[in-house]
C-alpha cells in the first residue's frame, strides 16, 4: 500500500516521468491520467456532416489536448517521432507498418485508427478491408487492453472514427470504447462534449444512449458554452433533440448575436425555422444586426433568411426590404427552384416588392421552356395571394394559358383547385379552367368529406363558381347545383375588436335591429358583417320582405323599390392586407369584387380608420358618412 500511495504521489508530481510508469502492472485510474481542470479543449469541427472530424489536419490534433497531454507528447523523443510518423503517412500500409516496426502504447494505436479513419473517409476507401486486417484487430487490442490510458481527447477521436469506419457496434472493444467515454463525460470540455454530439447525431440519431447522456450534460453545462461556432452547431444540429438545450442555446445566440457573421446567421435562422420556434428577441437582434453591419449578402444567405422569415411568420420591415434590393438583381442568374421559393416565401409574409415581383413575371417569359408546370403554378399562387399583376400582363398571362392549358389533367386536384381559385383572383380564369374544376366528376370525389382540408378546398370550389357567375359572362357551365351550395365557416374565425365594435356602432346607423342582417353568408362563399337596404334618401328599410338572391334560402318575395339600394358593410381587418400597405391581398380583393358585382353598395371599414376613433358617436358619425359618399359616388357613376 505504501508504495502505491508513493508512486501515485510521484506521478502527480512528475510529469516528464509518466511514460515510466503506465507499463506497470497497476491499473491507473482515468482520474489521474486527465485531472480535474486539465483536460482538452476540443478544436473547432468543420460543418460537413460525413467524416466530421477527418477534414482537419492531423498536425493540428496537439489542439485538443491538456497541458499535459502535450508536456509528455513533447518530453519523449520516440513519441514525439511515432507521431510524426502517423501524421504524414498517406496510405494505410504506411500506418500499418508503424505497428510492425514500433511497439505502441494505447495513445499512439488509437492515433493510427484515427489516420486511418481519415484517409478512409478523405480517399473513399474501401473500410471493410481495413477492419478484417489482421494489423488492425492488433491496434484495437492494443487500445482495449490500455483503454483507461487513452487521452479524452484521443478517446473522443478513437470513437468516431471507430464509428466512421463502420465497426460493429456489437463487438466488446467497440462497446468498450462507448463504455469508457461514458464514464469520462464529466472530465471532458464542453467543446469535446459539443463535437461528439455533433457527429452522434448523424451517425446514430437520437436514440443513442450516449448522446441522450451527453446531451443531459450540455443541458447541465451550458455556461461554459463559448464561441459562436459553438453555438451555431448546437442550435442547428442538436438543439432540435432537446428543447430545454434550445433554450439555453437562444439566450446564448441573443447574447452573442453582434458576433455572429451573416453565415451564422443563416445557419440560426433556419435551425429556428426548422424547429418552429418563433424566438422573437433573437431574430429581431439577428434582422438589426445583419442590417447594420452586412452590406452586402450572397445569394444562399438571402435565399435562406427569406424561407426562414417566412416559415416563422417573422416581419421585420428594414431586412424584408433590404432582402428583396438585394436579390432583385440575382433574379435573371437564379434557378426555377429558387425563383418559385423566393417568390412564395415573400408572399407568405404578405410582402410586396414591385421591382422584385416585375423581375420574377419577366424571367418567367425569359426562360419559359426551363420553367415546369410546378414551377408556374407557384408564381401564378403567388402573384395572386398579394394580388400582383405584372405591368405587361397581357404577355405573362398569354404565355401562362400557353403553358398550363394542356397540362391541367396532369395536376393533382388541390393543385388544380388552388391553380383556378389563383387565377380567379387575378381575373384571368378562363373556360376551360372553370369547366375542369365545375364538372361534377371533379368535385365528387370529395363530397362528404369532413376534414378541414376537405372544407377548404369547397369553400375555394364556391369562390371558382361565383367567378365563374358574376366575372364570366361568356361561359356557360357547368356550375355547382344549388343544392351543394352550403354555409362554410371559414376555419380560424374570431371575434375581433373590430368585428364587435362595428356591430355596437351600426345599431345608431340601422335605428331598428329589423333594418340590417349581421354576419351573412352568401351563396358566394363570402360573409358580409353587416347587409342593409337603404332607399332613395338614403333612409333603411326593412330587410325581411324583400327577396334576396344572395342568400341561401330568401325570407321575402318581393322585389326593391325603385331607387332603393342593398348596402354591405365589409370590415377590413390588419391581417388582411399586404404588409405596410394598404392594398387588400387577393383573397380579400376579389371578395369585395364578387359582392359588388352581386349587386351590392359596398361601403368599406378598414380597421386603420374605424379603430382609430375612440368614442361610438364618432364611429356611428363615420359609417353613416361612408354610406353617403358611396351613395352619391354610385350616383355620379
Amino acid at each position: 500500500m505504501p508504495s502505491t500511495m508513493a508512486a501515485r504521489l510521484v506521478r502527480r508530481c512528475c510529469w516528464r516521468h509518466f511514460g515510466a510508469f503506465v507499463s506497470t502492472p497497476l491499473a491507473v485510474p482515468a482520474s489521474l491520467l486527465v485531472p480535474a481542470g486539465k483536460v482538452a479543449m476540443a478544436r473547432a469541427l468543420p460543418q460537413a456532416s460525413f467524416a466530421l472530424f477527418h477534414t482537419s489536419s492531423p498536425s493540428s490534433w496537439a489542439d485538443g489536448f491538456s497541458v499535459k497531454e502535450q508536456v509528455e507528447d513533447s518530453g519523449n523523443p520516440e513519441h514525439k517521432v511515432i507521431r510524426e510518423l502517423i501524421e504524414t503517412a498517406t496510405t494505410p500500409q504506411e500506418l500499418f507498418q508503424l505497428s510492425e516496426l514500433h511497439v505502441l502504447n494505447s495513445n499512439q494505436a488509437s492515433l493510427i485508427i484515427t489516420q486511418l479513419s481519415r484517409l478512409a473517409a478523405e480517399k473513399n476507401l474501401e473500410t471493410e478491408s481495413i477492419l478484417q486486417d489482421e494489423r488492425f484487430q492488433q491496434l484495437i487490442g492494443i487500445t482495449d487492453s490500455q483503454i483507461s490510458q487513452v487521452w479524452n481527447n484521443t478517446m473522443v477521436n478513437l470513437l468516431k472514427s471507430l464509428y466512421s469506419l463502420g465497426m460493429d457496434s456489437n463487438k466488446r472493444e467497440m462497446q468498450s470504447v462507448e463504455q469508457e467515454v461514458l464514464w469520462r463525460l464529466r472530465r471532458l470540455t464542453f467543446r469535446q462534449l459539443a463535437s461528439l454530439a455533433e457527429f452522434l447525431v448523424v451517425k446514430q440519431g437520437k436514440e443513442s444512449r450516449l448522446l441522450n447522456e451527453i446531451i443531459k450534460k450540455l443541458e447541465l453545462r451550458w455556461t461554459e458554452l463559448e464561441g459562436t461556432r459553438t453555438v451555431v452547431m448546437l442550435m442547428g444540429k442538436v438543439g432540435h433533440i432537446s428543447p430545454a438545450l434550445m433554450d439555453r442555446l437562444e439566450d446564448k445566440a441573443l447574447e452573442l448575436a453582434e458576433q455572429f457573421n451573416p453565415d451564422d446567421i443563416r445557419k440560426i435562422t433556419l435551425a429556428l425555422a426548422y424547429q418552429n420556434r418563433r424566438c422573437v428577441p433573437l431574430l429581431r437582434a439577428l434582422s438589426y444586426h445583419l442590417i447594420q453591419k452586412h452590406s452586402e449578402l450572397n445569394l444562399n444567405v438571402l435565399m435562406d433568411l427569406i424561407f426562414a422569415f417566412g416559415k416563422l411568420n417573422f416581419h421585420q420591415p428594414q431586412v424584408l426590404q433590404k432582402i428583396a434590393t438585394d436579390l432583385h438583381p440575382h433574379v435573371s442568374m437564379m434557378t426555377p427552384i429558387e425563383v418559385t421559393r423566393c417568390i412564395r416565401s415573400f408572399a407568405l409574409l404578405k410582402w410586396l416588392s414591385l421591382p422584385l415581383f416585375e423581375a420574377v413575371a419577366q424571367y418567367a417569359l425569359d426562360n419559359t421552356k426551363q420553367l415546369s408546370v410546378t414551377h408556374l403554378c407557384g408564381i401564378i399562387l403567388s402573384f395572386a395571394r398579394l394580388n400582383f399583376q405584372p405591368s405587361g400582363s397581357e404577355d405573362f398571362f398569354n404565355m401562362i394559358h400557353e403553358e398550363l392549358q394542356s397540362q391541367l389533367d396532369s395536376l393533382e386536384p388541390y393543385v388544380l383547385m388552388d391553380l383556378v381559385w389563383s387565377l380567379c383572383v387575378l381575373q384571368q380564369a378562363k373556360a376551360p379552367y372553370l369547366q375542369r374544376v365545375l364538372a361534377p366528376d371533379f368535385h365528387a370525389r370529395i363530397r362528404g368529406d369532413q376534414s378541414l382540408k376537405a372544407q377548404n378546398f369547397w369553400l375555394k370550389l364556391i369562390h371558382i363558381n361565383a367567378a365563374a357567375k358574376l366575372e364570366s359572362p361568356d361561359y356557360r357551365g357547368p356550375f355547382l347545383p344549388a343544392e351543394l351550395l352550403r354555409p362554410v365557416e371559414p376555419a380560424g374565425e374570431k371575434v375581433t375588436l373590430l368585428r364587435s365594435s362595428l356591430r355596437e356602432a351600426l345599431a345608431g346607423v340601422l335605428g331598428s335591429q329589423e333594418n340590417g342582417r349581421f354576419d351573412v353568408h352568401t351563396i358566394y362563399g363570402w360573409q358580409i358583417d353587416a347587409e342593409m337596404v337603404v332607399n332613395s334618401e338614403n333612409k333603411p328599410l326593412p330587410l325581411k320582405d324583400f327577396a334576396a338572391s344572395h342568400l341561401f334560402h330568401s325570407e321575402g318575395t318581393k322585389p326593391l323599390p325603385p331607387g332603393a339600394r342593398r348596402v354591405a358593410f365589409l370590415r377590413w381587418e390588419f391581417p388582411y392586407f399586404s404588409n405596410r400597405s394598404k392594398d387588400l391581398l387577393g383573397r380579400y380583393a376579389m371578395a369585395r369584387r364578387h359582392i359588388q358585382a352581386a349587386g351590392f353598395l359596398v361601403v368599406d371599414v378598414p380597421h386603420y380608420e374605424f379603430l382609430d376613433l375612440k368614442l361610438e358617436r364618432q364611429r356611428t358619425a363615420y359609417l353613416k358618412d361612408k354610406l353617403n359618399k358611396a351613395m352619391a359616388k354610385e350616383m355620379a357613376s
